[in-house]
């Protein structure tokens, strides 16, 4: 989070930790607005890199799990960077800004995905830094979320991961419990349009924004997850993130083999669970078919509106259908599976 807008985010009532902003001070009405009503979300938790250079799109076709060479002006795309292994290093969202690719990500992993990134350039004429000094990523949910930021903007992209830029304004729509909007600008026009959104909407912190995600059924890997999961137990490419067509990447002999000549046995699935502790990325999660030993995985989790936590977690195809699920040990708290906003393939 660059010190301008930093300031202008404690200024609108924003409570930080650090460099987080953790809410903006009344938590419970945020995840209920977030449920119910608007929300206008400070998205300082995500990160983004910048692609640019006449080799950009041939290098991050032979990195990513995504076709690059599909994206374009219009819409954005989900990629994973796995290991050699097929395991997910990094999920981003892609999309283009006038001549550059832009690639957003968990703040936490900018580092060392930039300095690993960087290692593959080779003579490839790319640069990859980030732009975090530069530009700002708001957020927008609600029913009529549309309205409100054509209202805003002059403009808003149609359908689930649209895209448009004019000028130096980037929006990007997004699936979501409501319609969903990211906002990337300079600083000086983020600051512009949250104060012509906030009266519109309720501020709220990236961790209602988490939670959105979570409903969308959207995976993420963050730094306890990292390595942990092949796209497809993350349900990656039921969300668009793989191209099984596009050709070689680190790990996708593997990604390629699970799909057409292995069978999965772990899936991601959405979950509810009761208590007074938030779950963890890489919270373990038990079950009696699997004695002694995990059956799966917390991916993200957030506080749900209702009470309780709400979470995204892999768990073993099997023991999810079993149906009896606990957190953290075989006799912690019970989890409640629910349903997904979308149909994962027939045997998962």
């Amino acid at each position: 989070m660059n010190e301008t807008w930093k300031n202008f985010i404690q200024n609108q009532g924003a409570v930080l930790e650090g460099d987080r902003v953790q809410h903006f001070g009344h938590p419970a009405e945020e995840r209920r607005s977030a449920a119910h009503g608007h929300v206008l979300v400070d998205l300082s938790d995500f990160s983004l890199i910048r692609a640019r250079g006449d080799d950009t799109q041939n290098f991050l076709n032979g990195q990513l799990s995504n076709d690059i060479r599909q994206l374009d002006a219009t819409h954005s795309q989900l990629a994973s960077w796995c290991n050699p292994k097929g395991r997910m290093m990094v999920i981003f969202r892609l999309f283009r800004r006038s001549n550059d690719t832009l690639l957003q990500l968990p703040a936490a992993l900018i580092e060392n995905t930039l300095k690993r990134l960087r290692m593959f350039v080779l003579r490839a004429k790319v640069t990859l830094e980030s732009v975090d000094a530069e530009l700002v990523t708001i957020g927008l949910s609600g029913p009529d979320a549309k309205k409100i930021i054509t209202e805003a903007a002059d403009f808003a992209p149609s359908g689930d991961n649209g895209c448009e830029t004019r000028e130096d304004v980037t929006i990007l729509s997004l699936p979501g419990l409501h319609p969903r909007y990211e906002i990337i600008a300079p600083t000086a026009a983020a600051e512009k349009l949250w104060e012509r959104l906030k009266s519109k909407a309720t501020p709220a912190g990236p961790a209602v924004w988490a939670w959105l995600d979570i409903m969308a059924g959207i995976p993420g890997i963050h730094p306890e997850t990292n390595e942990e999961f092949v796209p497809q137990m993350a349900n990656l490419e039921v969300v668009g993130g793989v191209n099984f067509k596009k050709g070689c990447y680190p790990g996708q002999e593997i990604v390629a083999r699970m799909q057409y000549l292995g069978k999965l046995k772990q899936r991601m699935y959405s979950a509810h669970v009761e208590g007074d502790v938030l779950p963890r990325p890489g919270d373990s999660i038990y079950a009696p078919d699997f004695p002694g030993q995990s059956a799966g995985t917390v991916v993200e989790a957030q506080p749900s509106p209702d009470g309780g936590y709400d979470l995204l977690a892999v768990i073993q195809i099997s023991s999810a259908a079993a149906g009896k699920l606990h957190l953290g040990s075989e006799t912690g708290p019970p989890l409640t599976l629910q349903s997904l906003p979308y149909s994962l393939p027939a045997g998962s």
